[in-house]
């Protein structure tokens, strides 16, 4: 059950119908989940995945999205940003995995993009990729690389615009947050006409920083490393590649509400995308004319409200979705039991 079922309501704007990232109308999530033994034993196992977030179910390099990214800490092993922050635009999935896999994601990505766009690197330039990551290896066996490039193209072909799964599914299987079962989270807020999405792939934290709720803290555990999490943002209000990048920003209030310090070692990167404009990528016009909001506006305060309200939330959700795992050499990270405030 998502964290709201359980009595946990978080700020005070409206959720979308779903109250996940696909509320924003077009954008998809395809998950592939790996969670099998790698050896007769089971000492070795692929407890692991891949996640991909889809702006729009078109040609995304032909209909490029306004995009930007915000690295709250830069402790990551990411593709694609310098790129997307420079010209301000998305023309890939949008891919989440484990950090080994960065290589065989991007790979797989690129080979499905190519064989939907015969004329990138021929008659056009070429494509940029985004990737993201968070470090499985207390679970997944990331050294034997069980993630390969046809995994990303199943993902990318199973996205749908249905209420996306969540938990350890996909990128989140092996994911860790709080000393408890984290991964993928997701959840929305309605701000006048628009909707802003979020997805998150938790995995940092340790059990006695998490401090949004009641829990039950004898099954936690604080043996993992610092962690890290990905926040992808969606929105079909126009904005311009810099307004999502004031957006992005906010996604930090979010993470620090549940008890994030940022630390050393976290990888906590935003990557937003708003779906208002698609931007041709043929197009032979000397100008462009685009719509954005004003920036004095009070959607604009709203829509830095939603991000933290949405960011935090997915962040409860992607721990009470994910269900009690089991891993390689036998360890096993259970699940937070969620006790509601008195």
């Amino acid at each position: 059950m998502k964290a709201r079922e359980k009595g946990i309501t978080v700020g005070k704007l409206p959720t979308g119908v779903k109250n996940c990232i696909t509320d924003v109308e077009g954008v998809k999530v395809g998950h592939v989940t790996l969670d099998l033994p790698l050896d007769e034993f089971g000492n070795d196992y692929a407890c692991t995945g891949v996640t991909a977030i889809l702006p729009h179910g078109g040609n995304l390099f032909n209909e490029k999205v306004t995009a930007a990214s915000h690295v709250i800490n830069g402790f990551g092993k990411t593709t694609g940003l310098v790129q997307l922050n420079e010209l301000g635009v998305l023309e890939s999935p949008i891919m989440l995995t484990n950090t080994f896999a960065v290589p065989a994601v991007t790979q797989g990505t690129l080979e499905y993009m190519l064989g939907e766009n015969p004329e990138i690197g021929d008659t056009t330039g070429t494509i940029n990729i985004v990737v993201g990551e968070c470090n499985d290896s207390y679970l997944n066996s990331i050294r034997l690389f069980p993630v390969k490039p046809e995994h990303a193209k199943e993902a990318i072909m199973k996205a749908s615009g249905h209420q996306a799964r969540e938990g350890a599914v996909g990128a989140g299987k092996g994911m860790i947050c709080f000393g408890y079962k984290g991964g993928i989270g997701s959840s929305s807020r309605v701000v006048e006409d628009f909707t802003v999405g979020c997805l998150v792939l938790s995995n940092f934290g340790k059990i006695e920083e998490f401090r949004a709720f009641q829990y039950d803290g004898k099954n936690g555990f604080s043996e993992t490393a610092d962690g890290s999490i990905i926040i992808v943002l969606a929105t079909n209000a126009p904005l311009s590649d810099r307004q999502l990048q004031r957006v992005a920003k906010r996604c930090g209030i979010g993470l620090g509400r549940v008890g994030s310090h940022f630390s050393h070692g976290s990888g906590d990167i935003v990557i937003a995308f708003s779906t208002a404009e698609k931007i041709s990528h043929f197009a032979e016009e000397l100008t462009e004319t685009r719509i954005q909001i004003r920036e004095d506006s009070l959607v604009m305060n709203q829509l830095f409200t939603a991000a933290a309200e949405a960011v935090e939330e997915a962040i409860l959700n992607s721990l009470s979705q994910a269900g009690t795992t089991k891993g390689r050499a036998g360890r096993v990270v259970n699940h937070l039991n969620f006790l509601k405030e008195e």
